[in-house]
């Protein structure tokens, strides 16, 4: 990894208008960070240019500046009058990402990333843990930080490209050989996995989210689709879902690159799932690959999690493991973080979980994979975050309404909006649900109510250990909340 004022302009591959060529001792996104011999890289921004910000980067030492044609109208005379190089990019996004790969100069050997509306935290991880079995040095990077055989936050699911960078680089520095990430669809979209170089890339599935980011479903789609048919190397290897209708299309997408292709699913697929049987603690999984049928034991809750299990086996074996081995490590994986998450059990049994759902879809699967494993009834909490897409409010009250059999209406993250009116948008969709604006009260109330043989589920907030309501964010984590909720009831605490 690079420290030292030893690289040039040129040597990142990229030209400065006035042919400068100036040594380089870091690449910068946040003028804040910039120091004596920076590059920094002025992006545009969806409230402000980073253009703006260069008279800054200029005073604190900036040598160079990477921006796109808009922002060198905004900056161009001071950059000149400075004497530094102004470099102008068409996609420069892209070239960011490509310049923070060179600086870096590092990642882990195998590197593979997985996108789709839901299933990316859990797909990652289970890949993770497939290659930790098989006695690999392994991460996954993502939602939930960097997980594995090293550790590390992160502040966003797919970070900008100087911080997943210089994380990969670190990552490899500590022996790590194999590397799971998430690509979001506002990473893919703003060019941030553009320099990562992967060996197999996954699709797990397409479903309404984000569209206050990308306005349209066609533009969700293309951005995720950017994965396959631009980040991923030709001669790698697409691993796909085609339960989903999406899948057939990514499918497609990847072919037409000349990549080879691993489809995995229920209704066929190279991989693909033939039986299960569920009971209190897992489930049983039959399934075939190509033409050899395996049956193995699964300790999660949920059907989804064998989706999310054969599709990261998928990806491991695109990456060259014997396929027997990787199946042989399907006992041995265990829940994510917030994903279906066992919190606690009353001492009547019944169960309470915690999952990450915060979409239409996510939740209507969670708790319909929840279903089998559920002798009694099946309850909800529910929210929905504020400053986020307003059209999935309703929706993800009504999928709550359809596959639960008592559902609390409670705050996620209001962040700036009124909470109030967040939850009455979600209670459009399950007119018959109990209202609980505090979060803690709504657990324990559901909590409470649970009988022999019940089941909760407290969906939207999964791993997080914080709720932002307004410019603060409060510690708040719902694994917590549910385990202080059965112990107080159940005459635990002391």
């Amino acid at each position: 990894m690079n420290t030292a004022p030893s690289i040039s302009l040129n040597s990142l591959g990229l030209m400065a208008a006035g042919g400068e060529n100036p040594a380089l001792s870091g690449v910068e996104v946040d003028s804040r960070r910039v120091k004596q011999g920076t590059l920094f890289a002025a992006m545009p921004g969806s409230l402000v240019h980073g253009a703006r910000f260069v008279d800054k980067a200029l005073a604190q030492g900036a040598v160079a500046i990477l921006t796109d044609p808009a922002g060198a109208q905004i900056a161009g005379d001071a950059v000149r009058a400075a004497g530094a190089a102004l470099v102008i990019s068409e996609q420069p996004r892209e070239a960011l990402a490509r310049t923070a790969a060179l600086w870096f100069g590092a990642q882990p050997k195998t590197m593979v990333a997985i996108t789709g509306t839901n299933g990316k935290t859990s797909v990652s991880t289970f890949v993770r843990q497939i290659w930790i079995e098989m006695g690999l040095e392994a991460v996954n990077l993502g939602t939930t930080g960097v997980e594995g055989a090293w550790a590390a936050p992160l502040a966003h699911t797919t970070p900008e490209p100087i911080t997943l960078h210089r994380t990969l680089a670190q990552a490899a520095a500590n022996g790590i050989t194999h590397g799971a990430m998430e690509a979001s669809s506002h990473g893919l979209d703003q060019r941030r996995l553009d320099g990562v170089t992967l060996t197999a890339a996954g699709f797990t599935n397409f479903t309404q989210d984000h569209l206050d980011y990308h306005e349209t479903f066609e533009a969700y789609f293309d951005a995720k689709a950017g994965l396959f048919a631009r980040v991923l190397p030709e001669d790698g290897t697409a691993v796909i879902n085609i339960d989903d209708a999406k899948g057939v299309e990514m499918a497609a997408i990847a072919r037409a690159r000349g990549c080879d292709v691993i489809t995995v699913g229920r209704d066929g697929g190279d991989l693909h799932l033939t039986a299960q049987r569920f009971d209190a603690t897992g489930q049983d999984l039959r399934f075939v690959w190509r033409g050899k049928a395996y049956q193995k034991r699964l300790e999660l809750i949920g059907g989804f999690q064998a989706d999310n299990v054969l599709l990261a086996a998928g990806l491991v074996i695109a990456c060259g493991a014997d396929p027997s081995e990787v199946f042989d490590t399907i006992p041995h994986l265990t829940t994510v973080r917030g994903r279906m998450q066992l919190a606690a059990t009353r001492d009547n049994s019944a169960a309470v979980f915690v999952d990450y759902a915060h979409t239409p879809d996510a939740i209507a699967t969670a708790l319909a994979a929840m279903r089998p494993h559920v002798m009694g009834r099946l309850v909800a909490i529910v929210g929905a975050g504020g400053d986020r897409d307003r059209a999935k409010r309703p929706l993800m009250g009504a999928a709550a309404a359809e596959h639960a059999d008592v559902v609390f209406v409670t705050d996620d993250n209001p962040r700036s909006e009124d909470p109030a009116a967040i939850r009455a948008a979600v209670m459009e969709g399950c007119p018959d649900a109990t209202e609980v604006g505090d979060r803690a009260e709504a657990i324990l109330r559901g909590v409470d109510i649970l009988e022999p043989g019940d089941a909760l589920l407290i969906a939207g907030k999964g791993h997080e250990t914080g709720q932002t309501i307004g410019d603060d964010v409060l510690p708040f984590d719902d694994v917590e909340q549910a385990s202080v909720a059965v112990a107080a009831l159940d005459g635990r605490l002391t």
